[in-house]
């Protein structure tokens, strides 16, 4: 497929990226590291790439639909491949739910953590009162205006994210100099089956790569190919990066890892960037809860066949994501995520193998399936 995709101007892809990247980097950035960490401790940095080439693989299942899987659903041709992608609908809407739940839950770690309040209780009730006034919000007609802020939010946290980057790379290289050696934290007493189903429990830190998918109205399908794939490839080696620079800070919590534990290594940087790093935090959560929102409401329209209007489809999902809020930490919530999203996924991999004619990509398409199947049926949270 690669060699004979077109290439569109470069000002073409970049608007299309801005809504993969929002949802990627608003997933998982500010709590990667201590789950990582949590789960596999020094070999933090080889889980990253592996759960990268996990996603690219995954991405490429999307892509494949977007040139080969649309055409057959306009025409309305085969039967098993419209029941699959509407299933795939309905997993979507249940992932989106628990991903707007995660947003505010990690909004919520992150802001009441620079108060000191970030107790389990108290970060329930505050990510309750969030998608309550989201969901209310939503219900008086009032949240497309506030879609508009996931553009703002990205702008902010990338520039956030730049600055953490360098300023952790300069820690490591003066730390370097003055000891001449990285130290990483220590190994947890964990045994392998532990640490590979830990691992499996973060594939929603780089969910976001499938929604140029539905972003048919405003794109051409080979912008919206090329906007997920460079999505991945920024937001992956973005995440590579992040992982690598921080980790020899890491020791600095003595094993004690939250979901929050960012603020504590971006502090032993510099306090100057606990501020900042905070802000992100709040914008990238909340705008990429409400764009789920959104999606959420409008897919269980469609799946629904319009018998559902969007203010009960809000109603539904912020119901939904407000039990939730309930259900345990963060940790708990990323891994009920990712295997919502693994179960999504799977059923694009089907739709893929019904419209496939390539054995090499069947092959691909059906060994992403098997890692999938694995996220969804044995990953577990961290902590």
């Amino acid at each position: 497929m690669a060699g004979l995709v077109p290439r569109p101007a470069t000002l073409a892809i970049v608007p299309a990226m801005s809504t993969p990247l929002a949802s990627i980097f608003g997933s998982g950035f500010l709590v990667i590291v201590p789950v990582l960490a949590s789960s596999v401790g020094p070999y933090s940095l080889w889980a990253m790439l592996a759960v990268a080439f996990v996603a690219f693989h995954t991405g490429a299942v999307v892509r494949h639909n977007i040139l080969c899987a649309e055409p057959v659903l306009a025409a309305g041709s085969q039967r098993l491949t419209l029941t699959l992608e509407r299933l795939s609908d309905g997993a979507l809407v249940l992932a989106y739910i628990v991903s707007v739940c995660l947003y505010i839950h990690i909004l919520s770690a992150f802001v009441l953590g620079a108060f000191g309040l970030d107790s389990g209780f108290n970060k329930s009730l505050f990510t309750t009162l969030v998608i309550g006034v989201i969901t209310a919000i939503g219900i008086m007609g009032g949240l497309r205006p506030l879609e508009r802020m996931e553009r703002w939010a990205l702008y902010v946290t990338i520039l956030v994210l730049a600055v953490l980057l360098a300023a952790f790379a300069l820690r490591d290289i003066s730390d370097f100099l003055d000891t001449g050696r990285f130290v990483l934290p220590s190994m947890p007493q964990r045994s392998g089956w532990e640490m590979v189903t830990m691992v499996a429990g973060t594939l929603i830190v780089v969910q976001g790569f499938e929604t140029p998918r539905y972003l048919g109205q405003s794109f051409d399908t080979w912008t919206r190919i090329h906007a997920s794939r460079w999505s991945q490839y920024v937001s992956l080696t973005v995440y590579v990066a992040f992982v690598a620079v921080v980790l020899p800070l890491v020791p600095i919590l003595d094993g004690q890892y939250a979901d929050n534990s960012l603020i504590q290594l971006v502090a032993s940087v510099s306090v100057l960037l606990s501020a900042p790093l905070i802000l992100a935090a709040g914008l990238s959560q909340f705008s990429a809860a409400v764009a789920d929102t959104l999606a959420a409401a409008a897919n269980l329209e469609e799946v629904t066949r319009r018998r559902l209007t969007q203010r009960w489809g809000y109603l539904l999902v912020g119901g939904a994501a407000m039990a939730l809020a309930w259900s345990g930490s963060t940790f708990t919530v990323i891994a009920l995520a990712s295997r919502a999203f693994a179960l999504y996924y799977l059923l694009q991999c089907l739709v893929a193998l019904t419209v496939c004619r390539n054995r090499r990509e069947r092959v691909r398409f059906f060994l992403v399936a098997l890692a999938l199947i694995f996220v969804l049926l044995f990953a577990v949270p961290a902590g």
